[in-house]
């Protein structure tokens, strides 16, 4: 038997089907990643349709049956859209960018309210906020990061403890962790940090004002990150979004 399920949503990404529906992938408050149909969603009465946009906050009510695929929307309202963020192309490039992380790296039905929380919330930043919404992402995916169970360790040297790094030129292994410049030379390095990126991937790490710091920086950040995911999850092929809203 279905099961009705009443739940916060956001909306990851939606694909016609047939000729009047929409197969919708939604990040949920109680069940996490739940891929969905909405049956007549592109009939021209039909209201459904337009609130099952990408990046739509919703309270949505579906019919979950856990032995098959794609569970039935029944009805959707819309909590938030984030009209401002949707008007930016920097801010809608980062926000695609999030949506894409979720879709790649979460698991079906597997709840994650930290990491649900935690997506609403770039999102109103986003919209809202007058913080750089590169440095908004970068964050965001340390977050995300660790959420997920590849924490990016930059504490303290892995060889030997030392934990002044801030002005070394630092390496980071991606099996381990970050390393000083004394003690590198032992391990196979994986990505040179330099002390402008490690101070930056500790301010993302500790929620710092970086405001002042070069936008350069940040995106040599994301580049880090996404190489040490790209290590530690074979099928993850890099962001997409970033290179298609270039």
């Amino acid at each position: 038997m279905s099961e009705i399920i009443k739940t916060e949503a956001v909306v990851l990404s939606k694909l016609n089907y047939g000729d009047t529906s929409l197969i919708v992938s939604l990040f949920t408050k109680e069940l996490g990643k739940v891929s969905a149909i909405a049956k007549g969603a592109r009939n021209s009465k039909a209201k459904i349709g337009a609130k099952v946009d990408p990046l739509n906050f919703l309270e949505i009510v579906f019919y979950n049956k856990t032995s098959r695929e794609l569970q039935i929307i029944s009805s959707a309202d819309i909590i938030d859209h984030y009209p401002n963020l949707k008007k930016d192309f920097d801010r809608l490039k980062y926000a695609y960018s999030v949506l894409e992380l979720i879709k790649k790296l979460t698991v079906e039905h597997e709840q994650n309210l930290k990491l649900f929380k935690g997506t609403t919330r770039i999102f109103s930043l986003m919209n809202e906020s007058n913080e750089s919404p590169d440095i908004l992402f970068a964050r965001f995916f340390l977050f995300l990061l660790d959420e997920i169970g590849y924490q990016v360790q930059i504490d303290r040297c892995i060889s030997c403890g030392r934990k002044d790094l801030e002005n070394m030129a630092l390496s980071y292994n991606f099996e381990g962790g970050i390393l000083c410049e004394n003690c590198k030379r032992d391990y196979i390095e994986s990505f040179e940090i330099n002390s402008e990126l490690f101070n930056a991937l500790n301010g993302l790490k500790t929620n710092k004002n970086l405001d002042d710091i070069d936008s350069r920086i940040i995106a040599k950040a994301v580049a880090f990150m996404e190489k040490f995911l790209k290590y530690h999850v074979s099928d993850f092929q890099g962001i997409q979004s970033l290179q298609l809203f270039k």
